[in-house]
């Protein structure tokens, strides 16, 4: 079983499986401003990205922000995918920067996202970035445009070929739409965080042929952190009826809201690697849905029927 059991979706031209890999947690917690703890091994970094790829992955999402002292998200990308440049989508995002300290800085302007998309070429080792995100900092940027259109300017010079945007709301889509073709929005959501559909956002991108791809799917209410020790009574239910783990649940349930909704859970662990890909291959029954929706409460679940 493989990362292709979850189907795929097309990145504009790029046709991708929908259960991808996330590279956050590559470099630890200094990928989130804290340098505190030992940088991973580079040479298991290195292996658990191969075997990710051995297993069906060709969606790895990444930014140049993904650092730690030691260690750089895109630089471990580049050391392990040199035989696999051409069969695995790169996608990246420019908006956030930090100094190399670490230190978060204001979010880049316009006219320094081009130095933001060539830093990421460098470390990547590649000629043009496959997709590169917009993502926005929603306490200081309220209109995508001016920076959306810088990106494009970037696109027709050749140094990207897609574009989408990060942390949007609907209103951000058609104002990026206007100025040129978006392939993917990338928003936090899990069954815990569902914000984006009572947005109408998850909708709005399958309706446009967009693909929506969550961040911290596993994570419910804590983001950044580790899911917390499972206490939802209807995941655990839904995880013993299949033999599956919790995380697997939520990954189940995310590929299952859409076939437009990819899913690129992050991970320094190879067990958990391969349990997160098995989770592409996991059937939910109407009934289970229904049930981790909180929208019912059925008598029974299990694998069998809808």
């Amino acid at each position: 079983m493989d990362a292709t059991a979850a189907g795929t979706w097309k990145l504009g031209d790029l046709e991708v499986n929908r259960l991808g890999y996330g590279a956050m947690r590559l470099t630890g917690n200094g990928a989130l401003g804290n340098s505190d703890g030992p940088p991973i091994d580079r040479d298991l970094a290195v292996r658990l990205l191969r075997g990710a790829v051995e297993q069906g992955v060709n969606h790895i999402d990444t930014a140049a922000f993904y650092f730690a002292p030691l260690r750089s998200a895109n630089e471990l990308i580049n050391r392990a995918l040199d035989s696999w440049r051409d069969d695995v989508v790169v996608v990246t995002k420019v908006g956030p920067r930090r100094a190399p300290s670490g230190e978060w800085l204001p979010m880049a302007r316009p006219d320094e996202l081009r130095g933001q998309v060539e830093e990421n070429l460098r470390q990547l080792g590649r000629d043009h970035l496959d997709v590169v995100n917009l993502r926005r900092n929603g306490d200081t940027v309220t209109s995508v445009a001016e920076h959306f259109g810088a990106l494009a300017e970037l696109r027709d010079a050749g140094l990207i070929r897609h574009l989408g945007l990060s942390n949007v709301e609907p209103g951000h889509v058609a104002e990026a739409r206007a100025i040129a073709p978006v392939v993917c929005v990338q928003n936090s959501y899990g069954l815990d965080a569902r914000t984006a559909d009572e947005s109408g956002l998850v909708d709005l991108c399958g309706e446009l042929g967009i693909a929506f791809v969550p961040f911290f799917a596993l994570s419910g209410l804590r983001r950044e952190a580790a899911a917390a020790p499972e206490q939802d009574a209807r995941v655990q239910r839904v995880a013993a009826a299949h033999g599956a783990t919790p995380a697997q649940v939520r990954l189940a349930w995310t590929l299952h809201r859409g076939p437009h909704v990819l899913a690129i859970p992050g991970t320094a662990d190879p067990a958990h690697l391969a349990e997160n890909i098995a989770a592409a291959a996991l059937p939910l029954s109407e009934r289970e849905l229904a049930l981790l929706n909180g929208a019912a409460e059925p008598a029974e679940v299990g694998p069998a029927g809808p």
